[in-house]
């Protein structure tokens, strides 16, 4: 099955059963009519905005109460690093509202993205928090570094990318470089191959950007010492490199 095709009416039904469980005021039927039918012609992302469009007509204008709502709503934690893709689909267009409106708070949405991520993904709704408030936001980030979930570790690097996949170039790791440099450096002998992956694909897209700063980054990794998990890494990140 396409990722897209998860997200049709079935799918539609569920959600806004979902929904109304945290949230007693949400417009089921205002939600489900906008959506029913209407989704097999478009693409995985037109999808999630039709949702999202859907989900701001029939919540209230509120965000922080929505998203409060929300926290509720997310169900158990992933028990192995891998799998977000696999079973916390359904949360997507939950990631996207964030995405799109969660400099209304960002404080808040930072808080909800890192019990998203433990069940889904959130290195896509953090890029516009990352956009609007660079430092707070790695600042914040740096600390996810040594939390013991792995998928928040992840996410401190996977959210910081400058190409990350299915998403627009994000410039944060060169204007903020020294606190990227931080978060990278933390995770250089992350034991979980999932974080160590990550950390090796944003050098691989800062070898593609500014190759002199992957290149210093190895460098201060190298004076201190050599391990398994930053050899594999910075093999990974130079896997383009001639």
């Amino acid at each position: 099955m396409k990722h897209k095709d998860h997200y049709n009416d079935d799918y539609i039904l569920g959600l806004s059963q979902k929904i109304f469980l945290v949230m007693p005021d949400f417009d089921g039927k205002t939600f489900c009519n906008s959506l029913i039918g209407r989704l097999n012609d478009k693409e995985l992302f037109a999808r999630f905005d039709c949702i999202v469009d859907a989900m701001q007509k029939s919540m209230t204008d509120d965000y922080s109460n929505n998203i409060q709502a929300f926290f509720n709503m997310l169900g158990p934690e992933l028990d192995k690093p891998e799998g977000m893709f696999q079973f916390g689909w359904w949360l997507w267009p939950i990631g996207r509202y964030v995405e799109r409106y969660g400099n209304e708070n960002w404080n808040l949405s930072l808080l909800f993205l890192k019990e998203l991520t433990k069940r889904f993904t959130g290195e896509f709704a953090i890029r516009p928090l990352l956009q609007e408030h660079p430092k707070e936001v790695m600042d914040e980030l740096i600390k996810w570094t040594t939390d013991k979930n792995v998928h928040v570790r992840r996410l401190a690097s996977e959210g910081v990318r400058i190409r990350l996949p299915w998403s627009q170039k994000l410039f944060v790791a060169l204007d903020e470089f020294e606190r990227y440099t931080i978060i990278l450096t933390r995770l250089k002998d992350d034991p979980e191959r999932f974080v160590q992956k990550s950390v090796g694909n944003n050098l691989n897209d800062l070898y593609k950007e500014a190759p002199e700063k992957a290149d210093y980054i190895i460098s201060q990794w190298e004076k201190m010492g050599k391990s398994k998990a930053q050899d594999w890494i910075i093999k990974h990140g130079r896997r383009n490199q001639k």
